[in-house]
Parts: C-alpha cells; structure tokens; sequence
C-alpha cells in the first residue's frame, strides 16, 4: 500500500465515522496540527500511535504500517498551490516572506526557524466583521555556522 493510498483510505474513514482531527489526535496522544500532518502523510507515526490511530478509524495493519514510513516531506509540489486555502498561505509567505527573512536576520542574526524542531497552532477568532483564522509558527532559531 502506498502512503497516498493510505491516506486515502484514512480521509474517508474520518469522514464516514464523523470524525474530527481533534478526536483522532486525543486517540493517539499527540497535538492535533501533528497528528493531522502526520495522517496527511508528512510526519512518520510510532508502532504505538499508527495502531491508535487505525483503531479509532477502524483500518487495518496496512494502514498503521504506511503510516509508520518515513515521508517525502513538503510533496505538494514546486508550482503555486491551486487549492485556494493552501494558496492563501502560500501567498502570506510570497508576500511577506522577505519581512520574516529580514526581521528574523535583525532579531536573531544570520540563521532559520527550524521546521523540524517546530511548534505550530490554528484558532478561531470571533469578530464581529467575520471570523479569523489564527496561525501561529514557533520554530527553533539555528544559526548558521561556518
């Protein structure tokens, strides 16, 4: 079984069970924007995880084994995202990503914001104009050494 596949067979059980990834996330025991990048095929899962997440989806060792595989990370691809959410996204970093580059570079000195040792939360935030979305990056400065 490939990792699409799985993940195929794990977004239509959480649909068919009316799950959320909140849910699946207190199941395995891990924060809900890891557990949804993991099951989305971007982080690999422990034995103990994959087998907690299948059972509350109801799927087989196929599935808890694929979810087990290290990934190909950032695989959406090279060319501008066409889903209009990760698009959005994609356009804050197009647009602001040289202000994040140059104030991380002043705050911090010459280095990245890891996103391997990486912290990262989605809110609502009522307004009366309209809800907001909420998106927060916590990732470790590493500087770059010579």
């Amino acid at each position: 079984m490939t990792r699409e596949e799985a993940t195929q067979m794990i977004l239509e059980a959480k649909k068919e069970k009316g799950l959320t990834f909140e849910v699946i996330a207190n199941k395995v025991g891990r924060h809900k924007v890891w557990t949804t990048a993991a099951l989305l095929g971007q982080h690999p899962m422990s034995e103990d995880e994959a087998a907690a997440a299948v059972s509350i989806l109801g799927l087989g060792p196929e599935v808890a084994a694929a979810l087990q595989e290290y990934p190909m990370r950032g695989s959406i691809g090279r060319d501008a995202p066409v889903d209009p959410t990760i698009y959005r996204i994609h356009e804050v970093t197009q647009v602001y990503g040289p202000t994040m580059k140059a104030l991380i570079h002043e705050e911090f000195g010459d280095g990245i914001m890891s996103a391997i040792n990486f912290n990262m939360e989605i809110e609502r935030v009522e307004d009366p104009k309209g809800d907001r979305v909420k998106i927060t990056y916590e990732g470790k400065f590493l500087p770059y050494e010579w």
